[in-house]
């Protein structure tokens, strides 16, 4: 599996973890077959938000809501590891339902996509996925 999004979007994304370091931040990708369209950032209500993230649950909520009503698809999240590598944790794992969506994995410089699936390659949950980052000018670069 390959997932597009803009470079513009990735760039949105590394400069608010970079911003909201040493907090991780998170939020919604919306799109389909495999592209990002668009991304909504959502409050992490963590309890302690520079180890872990939760996505606001009312954001959440709002967006599956809006999806059913017609509203752009939700193709995953998105999150930070501020002081990490873009690799999926342990606690990311034991967080996700093999629902099939991505997870986006950022750290400010680093990107990572993987999918939610059961008995994924990572902890049992995730596979990585195929980076194509189309940039403003139409070009694409695979990572």
């Amino acid at each position: 599996m390959k997932l597009v999004i803009s470079s513009t979007i990735l760039d949105d994304l590394q400069r608010h973890a970079k911003e909201t370091a040493p907090e991780e931040v998170c939020g919604l990708l919306f799109g389909n077959n495999g592209t990002v369209l668009s991304y909504a950032a959502a409050k992490n209500v963590a309890k302690n938000p520079a180890r872990h993230f939760e996505i606001d649950p009312m954001a959440l909520i709002a967006a599956e809501r809006a999806m059913r009503g017609g509203g752009a698809p939700i193709v995953g999240y998105y999150h930070s590891h501020p002081s990490g590598s873009v690799s999926p944790s342990k606690t990311d794992a034991a967080m996700a339902a093999p629902d099939g969506r991505i997870w986006l994995i950022i750290n400010g410089q680093d990107v990572a996509a993987w999918r939610s699936v059961a008995n994924g390659k990572i902890y049992g949950r995730f596979d990585p996925i195929t980076l194509d980052c189309q940039s403003t000018n139409g070009q694409t670069a695979d990572n």
